[in-house]
């Protein structure tokens, strides 16, 4: 039986971002759970924040910047209309 369907040669931005955002939260929830396990309490963000000097404003606004392009992102993909295409029907053998 010959395989008709081809796999898609690239990724779609909206996979890609999905994934990102999976592996940010699994990196900051195993990252709490190792600090808490060694220290007894959750981090203090502001002050670790507060330690990072003048450097502080960039890590906000590049966060900030994040949160914007994730809620574009997603505001834009709800936003897009809805057309149903017909299922590709299977070649016949």
């Amino acid at each position: 039986m010959e395989n008709t369907r081809t796999p898609a040669k690239d990724w779609p931005l909206g996979n890609i971002l999905w994934f990102a955002v999976l592996v940010w939260f699994s990196s900051s929830l195993l990252s709490q759970s190792a600090y808490m396990a060694v220290h007894g309490l959750p981090y203090d963000a502001v002050s670790m924040l507060k330690s990072l000097g003048p450097v502080y404003y960039f890590v906000v606004l590049l966060e900030l910047g994040m949160w914007v392009g994730l809620v574009a992102v997603g505001w834009r993909k709800l936003r897009r209309p809805r057309t149903n295409s017909p299922a590709t029907p299977a070649l016949p053998a």
